[in-house]
Parts: C-alpha cells; sequence; structure tokens
C-alpha cells in the first residue's frame, strides 16, 4: 500500500471492549480492583524483600526485578483502559500510542530474560552449590540484569525507534491499547511488519524457553539423586518461578501464535488482559502464597503490626 496516497494518522480510537455503558462500569470496577491488588502485591513483594535481610540473595534479588516490571506493565496499561472505560471518546495520540507500544515491549521482552535469568539461578544453586557464591556475586547479578535490559532494547525497541512504522486511517485499533499486532494493521506500507513482529516475538520468547527447560532438566535430575528431604527442599524453591513460567508463556504463546492472523486481531485483545494485566497481579501472589521464606516474612511483617 502506497503511503503517499494516504493521510497519516496523528491520534487513534481505541474500540476496547464494549459500547455499552453498564459493561464499561462493571468492567472499570473490575479492571480497577486488578490494579489495586497488582499495586498491593507488588509493592509488598519490594517491602518483604528490603527489610528482611533474610531475603538479601540473588534469587529474591530477581524477584524484585520481576515485581518492578509487573507494576510497569499494569501502570502503563490499566490507568488509560480506566479512563477510557468511562470516557465518550477512547482516543490517544500517536506520541501517546508509541510510548505505551514501547513500554509494553520492553517490559514483555525484559520478562522473558528475566524468568531465563530466574531459571538459572536455581540451577546454579541446586546444580553447582559450591560455585553458587562466586558465580552469583551481586556484582555479576547487576551486570547480568543490565545485560536484560540491554538485549530487550537493542532487539525489540531500538529497530522500531529507528524506522517507526508509517499509520495511516483509518484510525481505528481493535484493542484496548496500542498492542504491537494490532497496530501494525494500520501501517501504510507493504512491509509485512505484523510478521516481522510475530518473527522478533517468537525468538524473544522461544530461545529463553529453550534455556529455562534445559535448566529444569538439569535441576530435575540432580534433585533425583538426592536424598528425598533435600530434594524437596530443593524443589520447594523452584515451584514458584515454573508456575509463574507456565502462566505467562501460555498465556503468550497464544496470544502471539494464534491460529490464523485474523483469529489474533479477533480475539487478541482477551488473551492480552491474560499476557499484560492478569498475569503481572498473579506473580507476586504466587510467590506470596507458595514460597516459604516469603510466607516467613510476611508472618513477621504483620505480626510487628
Amino acid at each position: 500500500m502506497d503511503s503517499t496516497n494516504q493521510t497519516l494518522a496523528a491520534e487513534f480510537i481505541l474500540l476496547g471492549f464494549s459500547k455499552d455503558l453498564k459493561t464499561n462500569i462493571v468492567l472499570f470496577m473490575v479492571f480497577l480492583l486488578i490494579y489495586l491488588v497488582s499495586i498491593s502485591a507488588n509493592g509488598l513483594i519490594l517491602v518483604l524483600v528490603l527489610i528482611n535481610s533474610s531475603l538479601h540473595i540473588p534469587m529474591y534479588f530477581f524477584l524484585c526485578i520481576l515485581s518492578l516490571l509487573d507494576l510497569t506493565m499494569t501502570s502503563a496499561i490499566i490507568p488509560k483502559l480506566l479512563v477510557d472505560l468511562i470516557s465518550v471518546q477512547r482516543i490517544i495520540s500517536l506520541i501517546g500510542c508509541r510510548t505505551q507500544l514501547y513500554f509494553v515491549l520492553l517490559v514483555g521482552g525484559t520478562e522473558c530474560l528475566l524468568l531465563a535469568l530466574m531459571a538459572y539461578d536455581r540451577y546454579v544453586a541446586i546444580c553447582r552449590p559450591l560455585h553458587y557464591p562466586i558465580v552469583m556475586r551481586w556484582s555479576n547479578c547487576f551486570r547480568l540484569t543490565a545485560l536484560v535490559w540491554i538485549l530487550t532494547f537493542i532487539i525489540l525497541i531500538l529497530p522500531s525507534i529507528g524506522k517507526p512504522p508509517k499509520l495511516c486511517y483509518p484510525n481505528q485499533i481493535n484493542h484496548f491499547m496500542c498492542e504491537a499486532l494490532a497496530v501494525t494493521q494500520l501501517s501504510c506500507e507493504n512491509t509485512h511488519s505484523s510478521e516481522v513482529i510475530v518473527i522478533t516475538c517468537f525468538l524473544v520468547l522461544f530461545i529463553p524457553f529453550l534455556f529455562i527447560i534445559a535448566s529444569y532438566i538439569c535441576i530435575l535430575t540432580s534433585i533425583l539423586k538426592m536424598k528425598s528431604t533435600r530434594s524437596a527442599k530443593a524443589f520447594s524453591t523452584c515451584t514458584s518461578h515454573v508456575t509463574v513460567v507456565v502462566l505467562f508463556y501460555g498465556t503468550s504463546v497464544v496470544m502471539y501464535f494464534g491460529p490464523s492472523s485474523d483469529y489474533s486481531t479477533k480475539y487478541g485483545k482477551y488473551f492480552s488482559v491474560l499476557t499484560n494485566i492478569i498475569c503481572p497481579t498473579l506473580n507476586p501472589l504466587i510467590y506470596c502464597l507458595h514460597n516459604k521464606e516469603m510466607k516467613e516474612a510476611q508472618r513477621k511483617l504483620f505480626s510487628r503490626e
């Protein structure tokens, strides 16, 4: 499609979920509750790790980063969604749309790599316990975390900033936010940008996922060689992470690699709720409920009060 024969869009209309006022009021209450839970749960993780010296280890340092990512994700999406649910016109500017898109891509891609990094931390702790203090010393943790952010920025954000797609009318986005696949449907140029995004997302999801699988194969092999008491304790430190990985990758795969592009366009916003809103809200709850050290830290915190 020749962009010279079309008018470039300066703002966009987010179609959202429904035009019915009663439905939007119910959705407003639901998403407001979810946002409050997300802020409270992720904030609790940060507070628990900061005030408990026993949690000042790499495993919980990475968990804090995960909570910050989840807070950023929900904060980049839900406030705008709440405003739109009670507004007559759901308009977002081109700059606002791109900013939201970049935040979601950066946070989502960083979380993929961070989950792989957390799996590596568990691998070293269980399979190479004598090397753990050296391999996962704080200087290495900081470098690895910085590398995760830098790689995500280079792979997902830098190409988009360097050559942003030209978006034309009709300026309606069939979504509640500026999601990558939904936005590229408005591209003026016949550059197959949707396919490029899918391939990039596939690589960002698939390569860390393979690394996670390989790490847990090694972990399970080591655990099976341990005594029952030690193996149970070792595996208990992994259950929360495994649950988060299954939840995150399960929803992401369905959203980006559905049966067809039409399927992704029509139902993508509903799977996006799971991936970008529900998962970041459930992650801290999973760690708080499944992790013994986190539950003990909660008990100490609330017993003081």
